[in-house]
């Protein structure tokens, strides 16, 4: 669980309102709490919790009533939470699995009598908008062409450009828990495992090699879950920090080498690896494999980690002008 406490030090009179933003992810539940002062958010509180709402769904089209209920319980949680805090209004958003499960309306009638909130199930346009937009605000500028990849549990987004909106993007059904589902790719995966799941992995992805045309992005960043974890564990960080994360770099040399030894481990032995996040063990493989054959695709030989993505973006959507 991620979490950064409360601010301290700062003169309650010299903040501005609070709101929070909610990720409902196919894999993980975010919550960011912030203040805004002028045009910046300077985060109060923030949380994140794997609950894996879509386990299942890609072979069944439905919602796990388990994952439902364990989803809602934490949204429940954070929503408490971030009133207690005092925001001025809550946005809250659901992804992937909540485009595809044809019971949604179980998912956000529980949503409601959990947490009083309403989710609002977004496209992967705009997913892919909004993931743009925070990486952007911390690490484009200037006639920079960037890239950014967003790993999530069942999509991948990708976007290009060189402005604070891209200039082209796309959502592609895949993501670190949909593909360790469809390929089922054994524990550990091995040899065959590993080179199946990057087989399927280029296959989903191969949608965006158009996107792969002049002027050649200069930078790539990489945003949620997969990268971050990624990151933690090549760092060994004995628990989780995002400031040691956020801005970081991963090579292709270093995420080869990764994938290679999580695949020689079995879930129980990857759970126990510095900076691994326990619940993600058992799809942390399949989320390198995008990783790596997105890099590849787009010929980058390193990417910078970026600790933000939906919430952060959605957060300045919603709320960074009056």
């Amino acid at each position: 669980m991620m979490t950064c406490g409360p601010l301290h030090g700062v003169p309650r009179e010299a903040a501005t309102a609070r709101y929070a933003a909610i990720d409902v992810g196919s894999n993980t539940v975010l919550l960011l709490v912030a203040e805004r002062r002028g045009d910046l958010f300077v985060p109060v509180l923030e949380r994140a919790e794997i609950t894996r709402l879509g386990r299942g769904v890609d072979r069944t089209g439905r919602f796990d009533p388990a994952a439902v209920e364990d989803t809602t319980r934490v949204l429940g949680r954070y929503a408490s939470e971030a009133r207690q805090l005092g925001v001025a209004a809550i946005a809250c958003v659901a992804t992937s699995a909540a485009r595809d499960a044809s019971n949604g309306a179980d998912f956000f009638a529980a949503a409601r009598r959990a947490a009083g909130l309403a989710p609002e199930v977004i496209s992967g346009d705009e997913e892919a908008r909004l993931v743009w937009a925070s990486a952007w605000r911390d690490f484009g500028g200037g006639s920079c062409e960037l890239a950014v990849l967003d790993v999530g549990g069942g999509s991948t987004e990708i976007g290009l450009g060189s402005g604070p909106v891209p200039r082209t993007h796309q959502s592609l059904q895949v993501g670190a828990v949909r593909l360790t589902e469809r390929v089922g790719p054994g524990d550990p995966p091995g040899a065959l495992g590993l080179r199946a799941l990057s087989s399927r992995a280029a296959e989903a992805l191969e949608p965006a090699r158009a996107m792969a045309e002049p002027p050649p992005p200069s930078r790539l960043v990489g945003t949620a879950g997969t990268v971050t974890t990624l990151a933690a564990v090549e760092k060994a960080l004995p628990t989780y920090d995002g400031a040691a994360v956020h801005g970081s770099e991963l090579t292709l040399e270093e995420l080869t080498r990764l994938y290679l030894r999580l695949g020689e481990l079995t879930t129980p032995e990857r759970a126990r690896l510095p900076g691994m996040e326990p619940k993600r063990a058992d799809v942390i493989v399949a989320g390198c494999a995008i990783v790596l054959e997105a890099m590849r695709l787009f010929c980058f030989d390193r990417l910078t980690v970026s600790d933000r993505g939906v919430r952060w973006g959605l957060l300045y959507d919603r709320f960074g002008r009056d």
